[in-house]
């Protein structure tokens, strides 16, 4: 029995230590205790870094201008693809209102759906991000009731409570989300754009201090109460206001593994891009510093119809800039969308920005498997 045991013990050191090399070496995640598969994609997101930057949508195989995929059962679809043939390399979701326990998302997708597309994504090899637009414990109103509600489910606040089986319903869905008997590593960002004033957890409806009280026990209610072992955390603030410290929020090197920063162009492109440049800069510098990676998490511009944006406005201040991914929102109707489509007057500007060799689309991830 001791020699069945030690060659268990061997064999399992060698399959985790030919993850690491020189090139790649072993990174302090958030959970000590994560799954092969999830170390496994954060090494994919590091050689990704590496070659160029992936590109992600929101909700990308759940709808898009004109259809719902649940009028395509027996097919995958993406206004990407059907632009470009070829399906983003990270797909973005969100799991608001699964803490209340409902079928459907804030928008309109059901988990039952969403669990599929996830694990469909996890198969062909793309990289799965998730964001909670999570509605307010205190109020009940939706995540843009901004009456303070930090303060009641930290500590012993009076819903804390509700909080802690509120994140055992997100612990029990990510469970479910499995392929070939592992769970599916997913990056978790929850709690975004905190230096706004928009969200019950942003500026001025709690302190950083709270802010960073309710991070912190958010990962040990997944982690350790929950054994949740398939999380990559992301950290990621709005755009930075002159300034602004980027840190303010920071939960700390022992709770966040990627550092992340949203900027949107309000058709304002010269400000966007002064505020990319300036943004990605920013935590390309903090992130060296600390060895994490760090993305492009939110971008976008709505209805696109800045002549050549892709190309000629986006693509110069991310090509160098090393981000992991770029995650542009969702499309929802023709007059609320953030990415291209078929017959929008983008189409062809979005073809050249997927020429270059940096950008990459599923196709082209390295190491395109999954275990």
């Amino acid at each position: 029995m001791k020699k069945v045991l030690f060659f268990l013990i061997i064999i399992l050191l060698s399959s985790c230590s030919s993850l690491y090399d020189s090139t790649y070496q072993k990174p302090n995640l958030v959970d000590t205790k994560t799954s092969k598969n999830t170390k496994i994609l954060h090494k994919r997101l590091f050689n990704t870094a590496k070659k160029g930057m992936a590109i992600g949508h929101q909700d990308a195989t759940s709808y898009g201008i004109g259809w719902k995929q649940e009028d395509f059962p027996n097919d995958i679809k993406s206004d990407v693809q059907d632009i470009v043939g070829d399906l983003p390399a990270v797909f973005g979701f969100d799991i608001g209102r699964i803490e209340l326990g409902q079928e459907v998302n804030l928008d309109s997708v059901s988990f039952a759906f969403m669990r599929k597309a996830m694990i469909e994504a996890h198969k062909k090899g793309g990289i799965i991000t998730v964001s909670w637009h999570l509605d307010n414990p205190t109020t009940g109103g939706d995540s843009w009731d901004n009456t303070p509600a930090v303060k009641d489910i930290i500590g012993n606040g009076i819903h804390k409570k509700k909080y802690a089986f509120w994140v055992k319903r997100v612990a029990d869905f990510f469970k479910t989300v499995e392929y070939n008997g592992n769970l599916v590593p997913i990056v978790f960002r929850p709690f975004h754009e905190m230096n706004g004033k928009w969200f019950w957890w942003g500026e001025g409806n709690c302190t950083s201090e709270e802010y960073i009280q309710l991070w912190r026990e958010t990962v040990h209610l997944l982690r350790d109460k929950y054994k949740l072992h398939s999380l990559i955390y992301a950290y990621s603030p709005n755009k930075l206001n002159p300034f602004e410290n980027y840190m303010k929020y920071y939960p700390g090197d022992d709770y966040v593994d990627i550092l992340g920063i949203d900027v949107y162009d309000f058709k304002n492109s010269e400000s966007f891009a002064n505020s990319m440049k300036n943004g990605l800069a920013l935590i390309k510098q903090i992130a060296t510093a600390k060895n994490k990676l760090f993305a492009f998490t939110e971008t976008g511009l709505e209805t696109i119809p800045t002549e050549n944006w892709y190309s000629e406005v986006l693509y110069p201040a991310i090509k160098d800039s090393g981000v992991a991914w770029v995650l542009f929102w969702r499309n929802h109707i023709t007059t609320h969308h953030y990415m291209s489509f078929k017959g929008h007057s983008s189409e062809e500007d979005f073809k050249r920005f997927k020429s270059f060799s940096k950008i990459l689309f599923l196709k082209d991830l390295p190491n395109n498997t999954q275990d």
